[in-house]
């Protein structure tokens, strides 16, 4: 992984963590359930976008090399390997 998109990365999970903890202490307080559910929704969305990113980077580089410089297998496991992520995040 890029080393900026790694630093980049491991700091929005670090706020991630927080939101986390921070919804935990709301239910703890028994906060109202739709600011509740409203700070799960924005841990979800800050996760996506960490997945996003990750998955950028996979292509841009662990993908990209199997394409050009790989194996017909490598190329394939790439390929295979995306299908099956793409697929269960469908679930």
């Amino acid at each position: 992984m890029d080393e900026k998109v790694k630093k980049s990365q491991m700091a929005r999970l670090g706020r991630i963590e927080g939101q986390v903890r921070g919804v935990a202490r709301m239910i703890e307080e028994e906060r109202y359930c739709i600011d509740v559910l409203t700070q799960i929704r924005a841990v979800r969305a800050a996760l996506d976008k960490v997945e996003q990113e990750v998955l950028g980077n996979h292509l841009q580089h662990c993908v990209a090399h199997a394409l050009h410089a790989g194996s017909e297998r490598e190329r394939q496991t790439k390929i295979d390997e995306l299908l099956e992520v793409l697929d269960s995040r469908r679930r």
